[in-house]
């Protein structure tokens, strides 16, 4: 049943492309997606926030089907138009239907002002399908047809309801294909498990009935493939004739509580009594409440084709085929469970190292069951890595290889990879396996507590004695002097959460030194202890010389204490030439009058201050240089080549656009 391939095939495929499925992280509009994804490809789910939508993680959606568009935003809507230009377009995005959503502002923005920026980008070789909702008749709810009455009864038909007249409004003025359909219950696969049927289906399987309203509450249930076929039917029947209106998506039989309680305890055999009113009634609870699909059946030629009994028995047989207390649930209650993990690997002269690198994070990463995406970074090596990288791009497609026109250095190294990440959360690592990723786990347990970032603390290092004295003692006077709380013994290697990864690409700043970002931006931080093992292949790239212009690298990106300390110096000395005039006075007229005039007191007076004086200079001249290199605004990297699976962008405008796209 999970990969079975839809029965109305055709109609999918006959549908115009591309398609675009706005909602698609939403109940209906998985459905709909998934369905017209397994026959063509050509498909793409449109979400405000890929971390949240767990349906998706749970059908393992192809990244690049999963669109980032934010319906609030016109230009966002504009650029997927532009970039994709679809042809079939299902709006299925909502916001206030349940009662957790009750942010009055949102409703009208989502349902309203999101449905005019889409409709703004379509044009009149597009069909646009608009997901209505039965409850825009509101008090008006028994058996209306679509020329009755509205009798909006909340703040979410309102919505709906202008949502409607809209679509009547861009059909009539612009000429544009429109269809509003107005759902009843839909019910079935990938329904939130906190719902009516859901909730009746899990405990049925297990030969139990749940909690209960009042068994005269009515419903008109359909199921959910018979929903999506109403869908397809729209978008390949629409007319001139019958753009811009609206139609009933319902059987048109009217089905009570008590109903459907009598039909699961016959379809599964329960023999418990039902719990009449052990819940409370919900405000828009309603006797009367079911629809008239004539109008739609006449001019569409659907029709609800699955009866209540058949619809329960599919949706038990899903949830025991997809395992749904172990899946769903979890995954529902806790959207970040299934997440993808990007790892970020800072590549230079590590083409021994990455075949290694990649099976340990591919191993880590499946003991863990959790997704991955793995991006090595070539910062412009000279031995043979991008051949190395490009093979293992070759063989899985999760994997991305990024080429530098020159070497930037670590930090930009891991940018450019963190500003294509598509993961719920990037782990920093360099190439040459000093950063272990059997660590992860340790991350992946405090990131999973809520910590946006965890970082790891080197307890101990596998180096020389006088090597590791070097790196304690600058931590210990990089904390001190820091106008910032750093933790120490804290390097690059850490596990960062997305919206921190966001603030972070986004710093304008063109020297950066990350561990200090990452400590400056804030959020809610720990660290995981463990020991940092010698390289596996080849010597350190790192040197005394590069060690210090890290040191100074650090002190000057974050510290304000050399200038503090000249400043210190500056009044203490001047105090000293006070006294030592008043003494040189006092010594030559009153105690010692007979004090020779000495030269070599004037020498070393004149070394020491012009020495301070330079030193001083210097101090200042690091702070200018970098100032001067923030004005010059360069870019942090250049990217030559992006590898993502076996697809390659070359070109600065394939570069380009793709990260566009994959920027979030």
């Amino acid at each position: 049943m999970l990969d079975q391939l839809p029965v109305f095939r055709d109609k999918i495929e006959s549908l115009k492309g591309p398609v675009f499925v706005f909602g698609a992280s939403g109940f209906i509009g998985a459905n709909l997606f998934n369905e017209i994804f397994k026959i063509r490809k050509d498909c793409y789910a449109l979400t405000h926030d890929a971390t949240k939508a767990w349906r998706l993680k749970l059908l393992n959606v192809p990244f690049e089907n999963i669109v980032h568009c934010d319906i609030l935003s016109n230009n966002s809507v504009q650029e997927v138009f532009e970039k994709y230009k679809p042809q079939t377009i299902f709006n299925l995005a909502a916001y206030g239907a349940y009662s957790k959503q009750n942010n009055v502002n949102l409703t009208y923005e989502t349902n309203v002002i999101g449905t005019v920026n889409i409709l703004q980008n379509c044009t009149t070789e597009m069909v646009y399908i608009h997901a209505g909702s039965s409850s825009e008749y509101g008090f008006n709810c028994t058996s209306p047809k679509e020329t009755d009455r509205v009798e909006p009864n909340s703040h979410y038909a309102v919505s709906k309801v202008s949502a409607a007249y809209l679509l009547e409004y861009y059909a009539k003025v612009f000429n544009l294909k429109t269809l509003n359909l107005r759902l009843y219950s839909i019910y079935g696969y990938w329904e939130e498990p906190d719902r009516l049927i859901p909730k009746l289906i899990e405990n049925a399987r297990k030969k139990q009935l749940p909690s209960l309203v009042s068994p005269d509450i009515s419903r008109d249930f359909v199921f959910i493939e018979d929903c999506v076929e109403a869908f397809l039917d729209a978008a390949l029947k629409i007319s001139t004739e019958t753009s811009g209106k609206s139609y009933n998506i319902a059987t048109g039989r009217k089905t009570t509580m008590g109903d459907l309680v009598n039909t699961s305890r016959r379809t599964f055999n329960i023999t418990q009594e039902p719990q009449w009113g052990s819940m409370s009634n919900r405000k828009w609870d309603l006797a009367e409440w079911f629809g008239d699909p004539s109008a739609f059946e006449t001019d569409f030629g659907w029709k609800a084709r699955t009866p209540l009994e058949t619809g329960l028995s599919k949706y038990s047989e899903w949830q025991a085929q997809i395992k749904y207390e172990e899946r769903v649930i979890p995954a529902f209650e806790n959207p970040k469970l299934n997440p993808v993990i990007t790892a970020i690997i800072a590549c230079y002269k590590d083409a021994q190292a990455i075949p290694f690198m990649y099976e340990r994070i591919v191993k880590t990463c499946n003991d863990l069951k959790v997704r991955y995406e793995i991006i090595f970074v070539n910062d412009n090596s000279p031995d043979n890595q991008e051949e190395v990288i490009s093979k293992i791009c070759d063989k899985d497609p999760n994997v991305v290889g990024i080429s530098h026109s020159r070497n930037f250095g670590s930090q930009s190294a891991f940018l450019s990879g963190m500003e294509i990440a598509t993961g719920d959360c990037v782990v920093l690592m360099d190439g040459d396996l000093q950063d272990p990723p059997e660590i992860i786990p340790a991350f992946y347990e405090k990131w999973m507590e809520g910590f946006d970032v965890v970082y790891g603390v080197r307890v101990q290092r596998e180096m020389k004695p006088h090597i590791h004295f070097f790196y304690k003692s600058f931590y210990k006077v990089f904390q001190g002097l820091s106008y910032i709380s750093i933790p120490r013994d804290a390097g690059d290697f850490s596990m960062i959460d997305r919206k921190v990864v966001k603030e972070l690409v986004d710093l304008p700043e063109t020297e950066q030194f990350l561990r200090g970002l990452r400590a400056w931006v804030g959020f809610k931080q720990t660290g995981v202890p463990y020991v940092r093992p010698e390289r596996m292949f080849g010597v350190s790239t790192n040197n005394w010389t590069k060690n210090i212009w890290w040191a100074k690298k650090a002190i000057f990106s974050f510290s304000f204490a050399p200038l503090e300390l000249m400043s210190y110096a500056g009044f203490a000395l001047t105090g000293f030439s006070i006294l030592g005039i008043i003494w040189q006075i006092l010594a030559k007229f009153v105690f010692f009058r007979d004090t020779p005039q000495g030269i070599s007191t004037v020498i070393v007076l004149v070394v020491f201050f012009g020495g301070l004086t330079i030193l001083g200079i210097s101090f200042l001249g690091e702070y200018i240089a970098k100032i001067f290199e923030e004005t010059k605004k360069r870019p942090k990297y250049i990217r030559t080549r992006i590898r993502r699976g076996s697809k390659s962008y070359k070109t600065a405008d394939e570069i380009r656009t793709l990260v566009k796209q994959l920027r979030k």
